[in-house]
């Protein structure tokens, strides 16, 4: 075996999918730790499911500037143009040539650094508490308060996206996903007995930031710019004025006291992936919003199937263990505002270069727990979004645009997102059932693969789905999706497209619910808990099409276990890997997998990996860098020349707390999760000796 491989990777045991309890907690509401969402009864080994729901009564309750040279859209062949985390500048009909990533891969390891390659070297950008707009104070820990935060970095940086100025100069955006308080407050507990300061800090440190920084001389270091003008930097907070748009807009169960006119929103919350917009702009996602609500137990009954299907408590005591945001804004108590948990949930499109446009949220684009927002045009140049919704059992979906993108015309594109179809997808295996036994032995035809159908849920106009009107579609997709059959899968997090080929790839980050009798093709495996990585191809590779084959191309875990599966490369010649999260694409086609689980799967940090998916070293994976003790690797994003990576670190050390760290990253005193630039010292590009 290679040396970057450990003989035996002993599994850490209490912990569910592979993370910390504590990351469960203060991420997602300790979901896994509740009965799934979702309870349908849909079937698990592709059948056709057609189910009429008659929820009607129920879901209507509560009565850039930037240059398209930089972005390098093909005009040759759309199909393949199209921006996400790292290919999004890399469209075009004659991608670089494949060739085998040589670098020295990094050891597996529990140390509290980045580490990376020989001849790599790498440096904090941007890190919590960091000034972003101008006057902004600088960060004192001990006497933190919500103005200042206001202005300064947030807290744990999830998706990271690159917009160049210039040659020298771009901007940055960071998703600030949640906050981890244990981290943040001497002596915190919880919500319940925080100061109320300490709550509208954490507050201020959600969102995202947008900040400019700058190359070092003509090499692959960045750094952030501290002086001047710096007029494009902003802050998003859970307090920023937004809109609603898209057919949804305005509807009934969007309205609330504050808003009766059901546009207008504050905030955005729980923002995990994303994705770049041909016109350039940021697509961030909200992924789990639900735990910000309490006082569901005393919501109106009709509401209530719903708020559970969104994974929002409906009985007990739902504050208990809360951040408790209603003890400031009592729009976060849902047993006063019912419609408030209904306004967040979507993908919210932001301009990085006009700072004082309102951030929108696009209806259009349905409401769950989005995670990446990946574009790719059409063959008549048309935008398909990519999106998953990362829950237990939960659901890939697309949506395709009826306007045709026209680049330079910002006004004619800003309409794109607004009007178009929203599909979900439906996995079925070409194996029979019996080979599909949920040991992750692969069947006799040597390959987890089959076919697909994009199941049209609605479009601006109609509703597809018998029962739901397009906006109790777009509102409540997740029980539309139900209706229609999709596929449950294991946590589909990020999608992202190959430059190279075309073909979209989506980490299935883990499911250890799944049990053996629940297995199918697309989701091989029972307790599930390392993941796997699934490979489409859409027919005629147009992402305008409505079916498509697949395959899965990685089963992750320790390649000395027969259930994992590495595309059919040696596994004697790869590295272990658990729980794949964020993933990128370098300009030649290899596939850059970020992780969030592996201390809890594997017993080692967390990790960026990287794996070629086409020619005779497809399944090679490789480990390029491992980040600090407790910190999940975020990001990753490759720049244009192929000269930097971009890795987002977030929650380091994140079982200790103020008084007993368990992490001193990045400066030796205290936690601070931040973006970090990683680059070859020889100027060549990354991924090479």
């Amino acid at each position: 075996m290679t040396e970057n491989v450990p003989r035996r990777l002993l599994p850490l045991l209490g912990v569910r999918g592979g993370r910390s309890r504590v990351t469960c907690r203060f991420r997602c509401g300790d979901a896994c730790y509740h009965e799934a969402p979702n309870t349908s009864s849909n079937p698990y080994f592709g059948d056709i499911y057609t189910a009429v729901l008659s929820r009607r009564g129920m879901l209507q309750a509560g009565a850039v500037s930037i240059g398209i040279s930089a972005l390098a859209v093909s005009e040759a062949d759309p199909a393949l143009a199209g921006p996400g985390h790292a290919h999004g500048h890399h469209g075009g009909p004659h991608p670089h040539p494949h060739s085998r990533l040589d670098f020295t891969p990094v050891r597996p390891n529990t140390d509290d650094t980045v580490t990376v390659p020989r001849n790599y070297a790498h440096r904090v950008v941007v890190r919590w508490g960091d000034p972003v707009v101008p006057g902004a104070p600088e960060f004192d820990f001990a006497n933190q308060s919500a103005e200042a935060q206001e202005k300064q970095f947030g807290y744990n940086c999830d998706y990271v996206s690159f917009f160049p100025i210039d040659s020298r100069r771009a901007l940055l955006w960071v998703n600030h996903e949640y906050t981890n308080e244990n981290l943040m407050f001497a002596g915190y507990t919880d919500g319940s007995t925080a100061d109320l300061e300490q709550i509208k800090i954490s507050m201020a440190a959600h969102g995202g930031s947008v900040v400019e920084i700058e190359r070092v001389g003509t090499t692959g270091e960045w750094r952030l710019v501290t002086k001047g003008r710096r007029p494009y930097n902003r802050r998003i907070t859970a307090t920023t004025p937004m809109k609603l748009t898209g057919p949804a807009a305005g509807h009934p169960l969007l309205r609330t006291a504050a808003d009766p006119s059901g546009t207008r929103v504050l905030g955005m919350l729980n923002n995990c992936g994303g994705g770049i917009t041909p016109w350039g702009t940021v697509l961030t996602a909200e992924e789990n919003f639900n735990q910000y609500f309490v006082g569901g137990e005393g919501a109106p009954e009709e509401t209530k199937p719903a708020l559970r299907r969104y994974g929002i408590a409906t009985s007990g005591d739902t504050r208990r263990g809360n951040r408790r945001f209603d003890r400031v804004d009592e729009r976060f108590d849902l047993s006063k505002h019912p419609n408030e948990a209904n306004r967040f949930g979507y993908i919210v499109e932001i301009d990085p270069f006009h700072p004082h446009e309102q951030p929108r949220k696009r209806t259009m684009l349905g409401r769950f727990k989005h995670e990446a927002a990946t574009i790719r045009l059409t063959k008549d140049r048309r935008v398909a979004v990519y999106m998953g919704d990362d829950e237990r059992f939960d659901y890939i979906y697309k949506f395709v645009s009826d306007k045709k993108y026209r680049p330079g015309s910002r006004r004619h594109n800003d309409t794109l997102l607004d009007s178009g179809t929203l599909y979900v997808a439906r996995f079925t295996g070409n194996s029979p059932a019996d080979q599909i036994d949920g040991s992750g032995r692969l069947p006799d035809d040597g390959a987890f693969d089959g076919t697909g159908e994009w199941i049209p849920l609605c479009d601006a106009q109609r509703s597809y789905v018998d029962g739901f009107t397009v906006a109790e579609v777009l509102i409540h997709t997740r029980l539309a999706a139900d209706a229609v059959g999709a596929t449950k899968m294991d946590r589909p997090e990020d999608i992202e497209a190959s430059p190279a080929t075309g073909k979209v790839y989506c980490a299935l980050t883990n499911n250890s619910a799944r049990r053996p009798d629940q297995v199918d093709e697309a989701n091989p495996r029972a307790a599930n808990k390392y993941g796997h990585i699934l490979e489409i191809t859409e027919h005629r590779n147009d992402s305008g099409a409505t079916t498509f084959t697949w395959t899965v191309v990685l089963v992750c875990g320790n390649p000395e276990d027969p259930d994992t599966y590495y595309a059919g490369y040696d596994k004697s010649k790869v590295a272990a890997i658990s729980s794949p999260d964020n993933i990128a694409f370098d300009k030649s086609g290899n596939l850059w997998i970020a992780t969030d689980g592996q201390p809890g799967t594997l017993g080692v940090n967390d990790a960026l990996h990287v794996m070629p998916v086409k020619g005779r070293h497809r399944g090679e994976l490789k480990t390029f860098a491992t980040v600090p003790v407790g910190a999940e690797c975020c990001g990753p994003f490759i720049t244009p020349d192929d000269k930097t990576v971009f890795i987002a670190p977030q929650h380091p050390g994140e079982d200790g707390t103020v008084e007993n760290p368990t992490s001193t990253w990045p400066d030796g005193d205290f936690p601070r999760p931040s973006v970090v630039a990683i680059w070859h010292t020889r100027g060549k590009k990354v991924g090479s000796a």
